[in-house]
């Protein structure tokens, strides 16, 4: 994926009246990142348009007017003139992992226990986007740990999921990314993580294969050289 990603500027008056510029500025993925949220504002039309119509993110949205003309879709009929706002709206949920860290969603829910059993969370669904064609991906992740003196919510296993699957991915780096993230929090003795997930851009085009899915796997520390403890793992997750 690019380091760069490119967003038409969009211009705004001292009375707030807002139009995309002709020019282009690039930004990194670092500062895209850090950037506020965008905060939902009412603009009022004209005269001849007395209702007022929402504005959540003007730049973004006046990207996704440009698409909707070059698809040869006229943006101002009444199914799509709301589109560019709502398109703003899911994306920044849908890309929300960027803006979010593992710390926040922990929320210091690491509790010192004597276990060294191993704890399992299966079946916690996902929703990622795929970043080499911005189609959905979407699945069960199996998250298991061996403890080391410290456990954590379980909730929070889910949350950790969520962080990395809400951004632009591959599947691969998502299962290995909730495992690196387990392995930092908590130093366990081991981290087991299985995906299994279905892709849209092999549903709905290329080779449109409808019932294909894809699993992936993470094996750090004992789930790694230990293979009866991965074997337990990889038999619980079937049950």
């Amino acid at each position: 994926m690019s380091k760069y990603a490119v967003v038409k500027q969009l211009h705004v008056d001292e009375e707030g009246n807002g139009g995309a510029s002709s020019g282009w500025y690039a930004h990194s993925g670092e500062e895209r990142n850090q950037r506020p949220a965008p905060t939902m504002r009412l603009e009022t039309a004209s005269e001849n348009e007395p209702d007022e119509f929402e504005s959540y993110d003007p730049a973004f949205e006046a990207l996704v007017r440009e698409m909707i003309e070059r698809l040869g879709e006229d943006p101002e009929r009444e199914g799509l003139v709301r589109t560019p706002m709502r398109v703003a709206k899911s994306m920044d949920f849908l890309t929300s992992g960027y803006r979010t860290t593992v710390d926040e969603v922990l929320n210091d829910a690491i509790f010192d226990e004597d276990i060294d059993d191993m704890v399992l969370v299966k079946d916690i669904e996902f929703y990622s986007m795929c970043e080499h064609h911005m189609l959905p991906f979407y699945g069960k992740a199996h998250v298991a740990y061996i403890p080391n003196g410290k456990i954590i919510g379980l909730s929070k296993l889910a949350r950790i999921v969520d962080v990395f699957a809400r951004r632009l991915q591959v599947q691969e780096r998502l299962t290995g990314q909730v495992a690196e993230a387990l392995v930092d929090l908590l130093e366990p003795k081991g981290v087991a993580v299985v995906t299994n997930a279905s892709h849209f851009c092999m549903m709905m085009r290329g080779v449109q294969k409808q019932g294909s899915t894809t699993t992936t796997a993470a094996f750090r520390g004992s789930f790694k050289v230990d293979e009866s403890l991965r074997q337990q793992f990889l038999d619980m997750i079937k049950g």
